[in-house]
């Protein structure tokens, strides 16, 4: 399984996993879309941004022959995913998203530390001056239960700017408002997995039932569980990509 992790949460990793491992025992590997990728952010607000990130992580797949590749993405992550399924499908196998809102009119009032780190008139004056506490506070509240922050991600978020993070966020934006997620999903005919926390403080929970609307689509809420389930429950989730992933295509690789 590739993941993509979501570069605005400081690359925190779905678990990746290969059909018939026990939860915690993965095979696999995750990208990081590195504080957006390995160059600088498009300042483009467009949905454009989310295409070329695909491109990126179509370029790696190609370099390492694999076709058919089970693919998992983690909130903004999950938008990258979907745009290498649309834009290489001989690529992707199946398509798990974790938290991922399947359109702008689904996001929830954020919790009161996004809101001040993230907007004007606090937000560029505080962010620079974040300490490792204060990024660990930003991202737990977007869970319900106690997380365990590792130190990467801590470091990965504090490599963030500002501006990035304001670009990243109106691209995301653009992107779902463009064409909705489950819409671009039923267009393509592929194997889907969709997993939601049913306390999910940045996405109205419910929403993940428009993902019904994807052919053969597997919805999955998560009792008690908010933005971060990888985090929240991970033996779950893990359960959760194994079942999903063993009756899906098998990865191929270029002779």
């Amino acid at each position: 399984m590739l993941a993509v992790a979501d570069s605005s949460a400081g690359g925190i990793g779905v678990p990746t996993g290969g059909a018939g491992q026990a939860p915690g025992a993965y095979s696999g590997f995750s990208i990081t879309m590195g504080r957006f990728g390995p160059g600088p952010v498009p300042v483009t607000s467009t949905s454009a941004a989310r295409v070329a990130q695909a491109g990126q992580v179509a370029a790696l797949l190609d370099d390492l022959g694999l076709r058919h590749v089970a693919v998992a993405g983690h909130s903004s992550g999950g938008y990258v995913a979907t745009a290498l399924a649309e834009q290489h499908r001989d690529l992707v196998g199946s398509l798990a998203l974790i938290s991922s809102g399947p359109s702008p009119d689904a996001l929830l009032r954020q919790p009161f530390i996004l809101r001040v780190l993230l907007a004007p008139p606090l937000g560029p004056l505080l962010w620079s001056r974040r300490s490792d506490a204060m990024i660990r506070k930003g991202i737990s509240a977007t869970a319900v239960r106690p997380v365990d922050l590792p130190d990467d991600v801590v470091a990965d978020v504090r490599g963030i700017t500002y501006r990035s993070m304001r670009t990243v966020l109106r691209q995301n934006t653009a992107y779902i408002a463009e064409r909705s997620v489950p819409e671009r999903l039923a267009a393509l005919g592929l194997p889907v997995q969709v997993i939601f926390g049913a306390a999910d403080p940045r996405w109205e929970p419910s929403s993940a039932h428009r993902y019904d609307a994807v052919p053969g689509a597997r919805v999955e809420l998560l009792p008690g569980v908010g933005h971060l389930p990888m985090l929240e429950a991970p033996e779950t989730v893990s359960e959760l990509l194994l079942s999903f992933t063993a009756t899906g295509p098998s990865t191929t690789r270029d002779p």
